[in-house]
């Protein structure tokens, strides 16, 4: 698959080297007011979702695409990852 096409814009204004945020979103929580008052350190806030549930990736508010949580070893450190499973299509978001 040639991408050329869809990045030569992302170039042409010199935007391929601009850093953007990606927001992961591993799920939800809906606690009533007085539980999310009680809650203290070492709290646990039940979400949502599985733990093998697939996460969803956001620029801003649009979503970008799904993948799987990773734990990858890097540098020495244990570090959080996700794998891409599905890349939205972009041009059909308004």
């Amino acid at each position: 698959m040639d991408d050329s096409a869809d990045t030569a814009p992302a170039q042409a204004y010199g935007l391929s080297a601009v850093p953007i945020e990606v927001t992961v979103s591993v799920g939800r929580a809906r606690p009533l007011i007085r539980d999310l008052l009680q809650l203290d350190e070492g709290s646990v806030l039940t979400l949502d979702k599985q733990l093998d549930d697939p996460v969803e990736l956001y620029v801003g508010d649009r979503l970008i695409g799904t993948g799987a949580l990773e734990v990858i070893e890097e540098g020495g450190q244990t570090r959080l990852a996700v794998r891409l499973t599905e890349v939205a299509d972009l041009k059909t978001q308004a």
